[in-house]
């Protein structure tokens, strides 16, 4: 039944004026509702898909899209075209793609990966050097995880592919579990109150350093397993990232509750022990848009970081 929707799109249009890319043009602006994002999109100047617009209006005897209170709106043909539309082009992309190189060795991608610095010190930093050798002509970029932008990015195709905690990934984008995480504590080495086992006691009296990815931020996940026992702990300092904690604590008499994957790469300059109280762990998984599933590079590079992630 795929196989007819493109000839089912064809049939709403006059074809004399139409090709492959005016349709990949009328995808992007179907799906971003907005000029200037879909012509970011599909790297072309504003003005240039402007021309394709009306072209497209001009073929489909429709204008598409239409001003509203809070930007541009679908019309109702607009909305009857943008699923077959999209299922006719990936099956176009399908048949394009399965030709091109499948090695490694040769294949060339960027690929743009967002994690907070703790998974790229846990994974992405392996990942890295792994490609070196295995996919030398593959590029990566990192930049930091905003939560609350990443569908949006994933969307417009500013990321490619995030790390995630499991329940932190946009419902609409595809997700696939890479590892659990659990949670340690780090003192400096030599810590007076710290040998041994750590008692609740000392837990809770001792100064923390706590993550807030957002910033500002003074609890954490400790502080609801807290809450639960009639416990309360002391705060000292927020930061934002995870990477300067052990560094802190190394150097203080504060200490941390951190993921064991960092804790674990400082175990010259920190000790580590087990929390006095059951904390949950979470879930890191990738997570990609659905119209980079079935690319060569990126496929292969989603299975090669979830082998690496289920090594350790």
């Amino acid at each position: 039944m795929k196989s007819n929707l493109l000839a089912v799109v064809i049939e709403r249009m006059d074809t004399r004026n139409l090709d492959l890319g005016l349709l990949v043009t009328l995808e992007a602006l179907l799906a971003e509702r907005n000029v200037t994002r879909a012509a970011r999109r599909l790297n072309l100047s504003q003005p240039a898909l402007s021309a394709r617009l009306a072209r497209l209006r001009d073929a489909l005897g429709d204008p598409l899209l239409i001003p509203a209170r809070r930007g541009m709106v679908l019309t109702q043909r607009a909305v009857e075209l943008q699923q077959p539309l999209h299922e006719a082009l990936e099956a176009v992309r399908r048949v394009v793609t399965e030709g091109m190189p499948s090695d490694p060795a040769t294949m060339e991608a960027t690929l743009v990966i967002a994690a907070s610095d703790y998974v790229q010190f846990a994974l992405l930093s392996r990942f890295s050097i792994a490609l070196r050798t295995e996919a030398p002509r593959v590029r990566l970029a990192w930049r930091a995880l905003d939560v609350l932008a990443l569908a949006t990015q994933l969307e417009r195709g500013e990321v490619d592919l995030a790390l995630a905690p499991s329940d932190h990934a946009p419902a609409a984008m595809r997700q696939r579990q890479l590892f659990q995480e659990e949670y340690a504590v780090i003192a400096r080495q030599g810590h007076p109150a710290v040998q041994g086992q750590l008692s609740l006691d000392v837990f809770c009296a001792l100064e923390h350093v706590v993550v807030s990815p957002q910033g500002g931020g003074f609890s954490g996940p400790a502080d609801a397993a807290l809450e639960a026992v009639g416990r309360r702990r002391t705060v000292a300092l927020s930061t934002s990232g995870f990477l300067i904690v052990p560094e802190v604590v190394s150097r203080s008499d504060m200490i941390a509750l951190i993921p064991r994957r960092v804790a674990n790469g400082w175990l010259d300059r920190v000790k580590v022990v087990e929390p006095p109280l059951a904390i949950a762990g979470f879930a890191i998984a990738s997570v990609w848009h659905d119209r980079t599933t079935n690319h060569p590079a990126q496929r292969w590079l989603r299975e090669r970081l979830t082998t690496l992630a289920a090594e350790g």
